[in-house]
């Protein structure tokens, strides 16, 4: 069943646990991630970024989102890091339960001006609103950020903009990146930060950038011939510790690009005669389900639907 954000990410925050939130480009992301949600039990956000509705468009997705959330578990359909106020109104218009404004990138007073248009766009419409302060480094879809220009969230200007946007969700930036190549060195998260941040702003908050970058998913992808080298993602201890502190939603990515990357890879390797795209897909759709279950049964949503 279609549900907004708000519904699903208040009672994860009060019960200390965090709503995975996929981001899904066609059908076999999203039968991956919907197979592992009712398996599991769990809420689910399937979230389609600018990219994703550019490559497939807008009514496609939707289409195949709504035939989706056709269960029994808690489904929302989300805007990830919408930055063209044209596309999230359409969103809005288009059946959307959930969207996100990222003006991170924006001065203060901007971002905050058009975090409020689009709230007021999406209260008319029963839509929840994440936003963002503080900007991610890193690159993924169309999101693009300069480590030099990336800035971690400071948690009084934090309360504030949650004040005046009156948004239902907010990211936050306290060390997480986009991509799969997130660290260079020890792999570090400011919790210290994050808990300043939770005392200050009572809404659900966001981990964007947090996908694991899972050791045997990315050793099977280079036993066929990715080239991943330095790949590292954020460690298990630090998005439990994230949990415990204020964080509902925890946005993955390019652990799912990863697994169908592995799985085609091991499927084209092994598969020489066959030339049935459904069967070449089967392992890469496998895998990716079995990495959703992973995160579901990690951030403790498995059960709460």
């Amino acid at each position: 069943m279609l549900e907004t954000a708000k519904k699903i990410l208040v009672p994860a925050r009060r019960a200390k646990y965090a709503v995975p939130a996929f981001n899904v480009n066609d059908l076999e992301f999203l039968k991956a991630v919907m197979s592992a949600a009712e398996k599991m039990k769990s809420p689910v956000i399937v979230q389609t970024s600018e990219g994703a509705i550019q490559y497939a468009g807008m009514d496609y997705l939707v289409a195949m989102i709504r035939v989706a959330a056709k269960t029994k578990v808690p489904v929302v359909m989300h805007v990830d890091h919408g930055k063209d106020l044209k596309t999230i109104k359409a969103a809005i218009d288009s059946g959307y339960t959930s969207v996100m404004y990222d003006g991170s990138s924006l001065p203060y007073a901007e971002n905050v001006q058009n975090t409020k248009k689009v709230v007021a766009w999406a209260r008319r419409k029963g839509v929840s609103v994440e936003a963002e302060i503080g900007a991610l480094a890193g690159i993924e879809d169309l999101v693009s950020v300069a480590e030099k220009d990336a800035k971690l969230t400071n948690p009084a200007e934090a309360a504030r903009f949650a004040k005046e946007t009156r948004c239902d969700s907010l990211a936050v930036a306290i060390g997480t990146s986009h991509g799969a190549f997130k660290f260079k060195g020890k792999t570090h998260l400011d919790i210290k930060r994050l808990k300043k941040i939770a005392t200050l702003v009572p809404l659900p908050i966001v981990l964007h950038g947090a996908s694991g970058v899972l050791e045997d998913v990315k050793e099977l992808a280079e036993k066929y011939g990715a080239k991943l080298g330095e790949a590292r993602g954020v460690l298990d201890a630090d998005i439990k510790a994230a949990i415990r502190h204020g964080v509902a939603k925890i946005n993955i990515d390019t652990d799912l690009r990863l697994a169908f990357t592995a799985g085609i890879r091991e499927a084209v390797h092994d598969l020489p005669k066959v030339i049935d795209p459904r069967k070449l897909l089967e392992p890469a759709n496998l895998l990716m389900r079995e990495v959703a279950m992973r995160k579901m049964r990690l951030f403790g949503s498995a059960g709460r639907s």
